[in-house]
């Protein structure tokens, strides 16, 4: 049955990336190997407790002037990009904030969950959401 293996983030650099997302989001190391027939790496990270074959984030360095003018920039300028549900709002938020987070819009209460918006290292927007039960 298909389903989605990786959602690519371009990336500057990959450990400046790693750093950002396993220290200060507590994402986890999937698979890092080289891959020197292209002079690159093959990096993915996994939301903290994503139950293995879910969806990896793949970090993909730059290689091009048009993929580094992306960088940050993979929705535009004000669309958020990507969707971080979380099973407890206030503890990631929290955690999010003291690792030094920048948070783009205040938390929002709505009928679908509660949710804040905030910047990766170079960027992009994510929203942090815990969806209401349905």
């Amino acid at each position: 049955m298909p389903h989605l293996a990786h959602v690519s983030v371009v990336v500057r650099d990959y450990d400046e990336a790693l750093s950002f997302y396993i220290d200060k989001l507590g994402f986890t190391l999937v698979e890092d190997r080289a891959v020197p027939e292209q002079n690159k790496r093959w990096v993915t990270i996994a939301p903290p407790n994503a139950p293995p074959g879910s969806t990896t984030v793949l970090l993909a360095r730059a290689s091009s002037p048009d993929q580094l003018a992306a960088v940050g920039r993979q929705t535009g300028d004000d669309r958020v990009f990507l969707f971080l549900a979380t099973d407890n709002f206030q503890r990631d938020y929290d955690n999010f904030t003291a690792a030094g987070v920048e948070w783009a819009r205040p938390i929002a209460v709505h009928e679908y969950g509660t949710v804040a918006v905030f910047k990766d290292l170079y960027g992009n927007l994510w929203d942090l959401i815990e969806y209401s039960a349905p």
